[in-house]
């Protein structure tokens, strides 16, 4: 991951593919906006990439949540680097969140990783791989709120640097109007995508670590 990000951020987008893209294509065409979800697999900053290079002439930006670097240089690169045609993204912060809500409402695209441990208030435990993990409760407060479509997406590295490709599959059943259970359903999906390749889930996530202060 370390070794790409370089490219993807700075350099020419590198060969895509795609497996699937009917998850996609129908979600779009639904015009009830799409909540695109993808855990820490694969290549995660390539689905961003990849959505907006397809789909952003005929629907609209993707809007990409972002936890803003603590470094100050840093910030800035990855700024300038994520600021790609079709693409627009927003910090996690209350403005960042009325801005999805926003982009879904207006029948455009969302995506996000609900795999990221959020701050201390802003989630809740529940179990992920059989083990109790602060879990995000955004992704589904989103989809609950706007009525969007859930499609899952992760990006498959290829062999010997020749490229990625895309795989898409809608949600498969309706979110819970309670959001305990909608959460827990989401990382149950994850668990799911995971499961089709462990071989490039970055393990070593801290995904099951105390919320840091808010």
């Amino acid at each position: 991951m370390s070794a790409e990000l370089p490219r993807l951020w700075l350099g020419a987008l590198p060969h895509l593919e795609w497996a699937d893209d009917r998850a996609a294509q129908e979600a779009y065409a639904s015009g009830q906006g799409v909540l695109f979800l993808t855990p820490h697999l694969g290549c995660f900053e390539i689905t961003a990439q990849a959505l907006a290079l397809r789909f952003s002439g005929q629907y609209g930006p993707l809007t990409v949540l972002y936890r803003p670097a603590r470094h100050a240089g840093l910030a800035e690169v990855m700024d300038l680097a994520r600021q790609r045609p079709g693409l627009e993204t927003v910090p996690t912060t209350l403005s960042g969140v009325r801005q999805m809500i926003k982009a879904l409402r207006a029948g455009q695209a969302v995506g996000l990783l609900p795999d990221q441990v959020p701050p201390e208030g802003m989630g809740q435990w529940a179990p992920f791989f059989g083990k109790p993990a602060y879990t995000m409760t955004l992704a589904a407060r989103l989809a609950l709120q706007t009525g969007a479509r859930v499609v899952l997406i992760w990006g498959e590295r290829l062999s010997w640097g020749r490229g990625y490709r895309l795989h898409t599959q809608p949600l498969g059943y309706a979110l819970s109007d309670d959001l305990d259970t909608a959460v827990v359903q989401i990382n149950q999906a994850m668990e799911g995508l995971i499961g089709q390749c462990p071989a490039q889930y970055i393990w070593g996530y801290a995904r099951y670590k105390k919320p840091r202060k808010s």
